[in-house]
């Protein structure tokens, strides 16, 4: 899955003005960063190609059940469905995203979201800011999840249960197609939360981390 497909050159704009207004009001530094996806799963490619080699091995002793049909060679009937039925699970999985979605636990697929999210963390040097006051807004394209993580300062301000509406929305977006408008109105957000909490922004305040949107394969 392609991040930079999701958002056109106007969604890129929108999402770096409203980041640049969001932390003009607070001190916060807010950091989004998209991922096509946390990790290859390779093991949902294999556990289609299993489900495929019952389902077709299955298939195979139905029609002789009914049919006595073996194609005149038994060793073939028994061996060929079950091989095909294997490579296309495989082959489905590898190119339909749904599928190996499906094929993946959402125990595995929220264990390597947070995985991958707190690499970005020490990645976008989120924990950098003079005043602990980064965010990190993370999406995660194929697995259709989204984690905020503040640092020391925002946790002290902000409770983890308050994230909550802004990550719903947001997923809701991602889901819907619609991601770009979704993060913008996530940063806003963010930008409204951290002035209800009094995150201020002083009087010496720079801009320390980028504004944009980083995207990514994994």
């Amino acid at each position: 899955m392609k991040p930079d497909k999701f958002f056109s050159e106007a969604d890129l704009e929108a999402i770096r003005r409203a980041t640049g207004e969001a932390e003009e009001r607070t001190s916060g530094e807010i950091v989004p960063v998209v991922v096509g996806a946390c990790d290859d799963y390779d093991e949902a490619a294999w556990k289609a190609a299993a489900f495929g080699a019952l389902a077709t091995a299955l298939a195979a002793g139905i029609i002789y059940t009914i049919g006595g049909y073996w194609l005149g060679m038994p060793w073939l009937w028994i061996t060929a469905p079950t091989a095909a039925g294997a490579a296309i699970g495989f082959l489905l999985a590898r190119l339909w995203p749904g599928l190996r979605r499906a094929m993946v636990s959402l125990e595995t697929l929220d264990l390597r979201v947070g995985r991958r999210a707190r690499q970005a963390f020490l990645e976008e040097e989120v924990f950098a800011t003079r005043e602990r006051t980064g965010i990190l807004i993370f999406l995660a394209l194929f697995e259709k999840r989204v984690i905020v993580i503040g640092d020391e300062a925002i946790n002290r301000a902000v409770e983890k249960h308050e994230w909550q509406d802004i990550v719903d929305r947001l997923i809701k977006g991602i889901r819907t197609g619609q991601p770009g408008p979704a993060l913008v109105e996530a940063i806003r957000e963010c930008g409204l939360l951290l002035e209800k909490h009094g995150v201020e922004i002083r009087p010496d305040d720079i801009d320390e981390l980028a504004d944009g949107l980083r995207i990514k394969d994994r």
